[in-house]
């Protein structure tokens, strides 16, 4: 047996992705691991020892025995605790460390896809102790691993990738948040539309609809006198999407046309990453 078709492409990105993390740090002097990255509070070493531990946690392994010190003031919910004991208990480990397990982790994780035979249903463990499939597994760390590797890539002045396997799975999972974040998150008006243009290394036009129970769905099709018009590049669209960055920050990259505290409130509400 192989790994399933319908998980092919999850692997596939994350492999692209992962590849480039390693090629973006190997050559790192010490120094370099601290600078800061667009994701709030870490470096680049937090950054990495973030995706290797989710790697880790994909392989099966044990999560580190490992108390968090009380100064994390960044650390408030149970969610950011638990994705902050994989990063904090590599906080001193030195850059051949770091790269030495990046390298080594690859190499098991590579093993582990040749070998994965399990139907892409199949229930597995999450963070927290959730359970979602196989399939939703590998989505969501293809999403998050592509991120990461955009945030290293700003923090080393290392553009590209923007349009790479992992960045059209990115498209996918930010696109069936939008919904929630017009209707619910915004509260946009009921029998209402609200369109997205998107351009750049990835192009996509959406259309939100608000049906008149308060309900958002997701369209391909344009709207007709939407309430709200978004046009923004795909890079910006990222970085609001994941918290990169504020509203007022991308003023010079976002239009927006009609109801204008509509397009404001749709703005500040636009990060769906936790």
């Amino acid at each position: 047996m192989s790994l399933h078709p319908t998980l092919q492409p999850y692997a596939d990105a994350w492999t692209h992705s992962i590849e480039a993390i390693s090629e973006l740090v190997l050559p790192l002097a010490e120094a370099e691991w601290n600078r800061r990255t667009p994701c709030p509070a870490w470096s680049v070493r937090d950054v990495v020892s973030h995706v290797m531990g989710l790697d880790s946690e994909m392989l099966g392994d044990p999560r580190p025995i490992h108390t968090l010190p009380r100064d994390l003031f960044h650390v408030t919910t149970d969610h950011q605790r638990y994705m902050e004991m994989q990063v904090d208990v590599r906080r001193h480990h030195t850059a051949p460390e770091m790269t030495s397990e990046l390298e080594y982790m690859i190499i098991r994780r590579n093993r582990q896809l040749r070998n994965e035979s399990r139907d892409p249903g199949t229930k597995v463990r999450g963070p927290l102790g959730a359970e979602l499939t196989l399939q939703e597994a590998m989505r969501r760390h293809a999403f998050d691993v592509w991120v990461h590797e955009q945030d290293l890539r700003k923090a080393l002045g290392r553009p590209g990738d923007l349009d790479s396997p992992g960045a059209h799975i990115a498209r996918d999972v930010l696109l069936d948040e939008l919904p929630a974040v017009v209707a619910e998150r915004a509260n946009a008006p009921r029998s209402s539309a609200v369109v997205f243009d998107v351009h750049g290394p990835v192009e996509f036009l959406r259309t939100v609809r608000v049906d008149i129970q308060g309900r958002g769905t997701l369209e391909t099709s344009p709207a007709l006198g939407p309430a709200a018009t978004i046009a923004l590049d795909w890079e910006t669209y990222v970085r609001l999407a994941c918290g990169r960055v504020t509203p007022r920050a991308t003023e010079d990259r976002v239009k927006t046309e009609g109801d204008p505290d509509l397009a404001a409130a749709i703005l500040r509400n636009f990060t769906v990453t936790r």
